[in-house]
This record gives C-alpha cells, structure tokens and sequence, in this order.
C-alpha cells in the first residue's frame, strides 16, 4: 500500500488540536448512526431500558470497536483520501497524525473494546463486535473497495452487526428478532452509500474507487437505488408476518417506507445532486427513526 502524505509542520501543536485530529479518525458521527441501533435492540431485547450499567458499557464497547475499525480505515486509505476533494483535509493525509500512530490507536482501541465488552457485557457482544472490525477492516476496506462494485453490498454487513452486539447483550443470544434487525440494515446500507456515491462519484474515479456510479454509470445506480429500496421495503414487513413486532411498529414502518421509497424514486426521476443529497440524509433518519419504532413497539405492546 503507498501512502501519500503531505509535509508534517513543524511548530508544536496545542493538545486540544491532536485530540481533535485523533477524534476525526474515529468518524464519530458514523458511529452515532450505529449506536442507536445497538441501544434500540437493547431495548427490543430487553423489552425496557436496560440496566444502566450494561448500556454504558454496551455503548463505550461498541464505541471503540466501531471507531477503532475507522481509524484502520483512515490509515490503509491514507492514499485514496489524499486524491479526494473531501478527504484529502483528514488527519493523516494533510500530515498531522503519523500512519503509524493512527494504526496503532485504532488496534489499541479495538482490542480494549474486546476486553471491556467481554468483562463488563458477554463474550458473544465482544465477539460480535470484534467481527464486525475484522471484517470492515479486513474485508470491505483492504480488499472490496478497491476490487468490487459490489464493495457496499457485502461490505455493509459490518454496520449491520451493531444490533446484535445490542440484542447479545441483554439476551446473550441471538434470535430471529435479531437476524431481522440485521437484515434490515444490510439491505438499507446500498442505497444509502450509493446516494453519497452519485454525489463523489468523480472524487472516486480520481481515487480509481470502483463505487457503482463508476462501474456502471449514474442511470444503472439510479434505478439499484430503488430496486434495493424495494427489497429493503419488504424486509421490513418481515419482523411484523412473524409476529416479532406488532401494531405500533408495522404502522411505524409503513409510513417510513413509503417516505424513503418517494425519496428514492425522486433520485431516479430526477438525476440532479439535490435529490441523491436528500435522500442521503433521509436515509439516515429513517434508519434511526425505525429502530425507535421497534423499540416502542417492543416496550409498548410487548412484541
């Protein structure tokens, strides 16, 4: 792997800065998306808020599992961010964390997240978690993404493990609830990825990224978009014919799904930025906001 980084400044940094900068590796605000997941399946699982204690620890596991796998991303990228417009300004590639030391943040931070979520929580969340770092690490970041257009298809099964982690801890095992909460991230992660994809997609052919909008062009992303809506649509049905979730959620869910579908349909009618930007964020709304309805449901009529 090359590694292009600019000339390190010399001057002397203030703590708060370096701080900063090792925060950015971790992508926080990717994680918060996975924290709620996990805290809503503690609370499927659960059927209440947990014990305050197993969701502190829960939630600081996971934290350091996800952002330790960030932090590897960052280092094995180095090269790639520096060619992108949105990235090229990260810690590592305008020089102001070394490559070596953000390599062993983030294995530090994902090996204190085994010991702590196998200590405080259970050995199938610490084991979960770890899975979900090699395999983003290992299999989306050193060899999808730069080898596949299939790269976030498979490659988003990592962001869907996060639920278990949450469903192992209270329950110490998993169910079919579980499984569908995992299938229901799995299949929201493509068209998600690929609205931002549409909106880089000259950032990644600069990186020679093989995102879909590369390979196969805007128009065929554009209607995978709304194929993968349709199928995500129906995984959520799923939960509600197996009688995991009730009323309160299948009403939930169909009002989300109808949303996204229109937001989605709107990306293939209209090929203009705007419309892959909104559905961007309104994907990421209606994944939290459907985790909330879960966890109503569950509390509520007792799933």
């Amino acid at each position: 792997m090359s590694i292009a980084v600019r000339a390190q400044a010399v001057a002397p940094r203030r703590v708060a800065d370096v701080a900063r900068d090792y925060i950015a590796l971790t992508k926080p605000r990717v994680i918060v998306l996975l924290e709620v997941t996990a805290v809503a399946a503690m609370v499927m699982a659960a059927r209440r808020l947990p014990d305050w204690r197993l969701l502190l620890a829960t939630v600081l596991g996971g934290w350091m599992a996800a952002a330790g796998a960030n932090a590897i991303n960052c280092w094995f990228d180095c090269d790639i961010d520096s060619t992108m417009g949105r990235t090229r300004n990260r810690p590592l590639p305008a020089g102001r964390i070394a490559p070596r030391n953000a390599l062993v943040f983030g294995v530090a931070l994902g090996g204190a997240s085994f010991v702590l979520l196998a200590g405080a929580v259970n050995l199938l969340a610490a084991t979960l978690a770890m899975t979900a770092l090699l395999f983003y690490v290992c299999v989306y970041t050193m060899w999808l993404k730069r080898s596949s257009m299939q790269n976030i298809v498979i490659g988003g099964a990592a962001g869907a493990i996060p639920p278990l982690v949450g469903w192992a801890a209270v329950q110490g095992r998993l169910d079919v609830t579980a499984l569908f909460l995992f299938a229901i991230v799995f299949y929201w992660t493509p068209p998600h990825f690929w609205a931002l994809a549409l909106l880089l997609r000259n950032d990644y052919t600069r990186a020679r990224v093989p995102m879909l909008p590369v390979v196969a062009g805007d128009r065929s992303t554009r209607y995978q978009i709304v194929l993968y809506t349709l199928v995500l649509c129906v995984v959520t049905v799923l939960p509600a014919l197996t009688r995991s979730f009730g009323a309160v959620y299948l009403a939930g869910a169909g009002v989300l799904d109808t949303l996204l579908l229109i937001s989605a349909v709107r990306v293939a009618r209209e090929p203009a930025a705007r419309s892959a930007r909104r559905l961007f964020y309104d994907s990421m709304i209606y994944l939290a906001m459907l985790f909330v309805v879960m966890a109503v449901d569950r509390v509520v009529t007792g799933g």
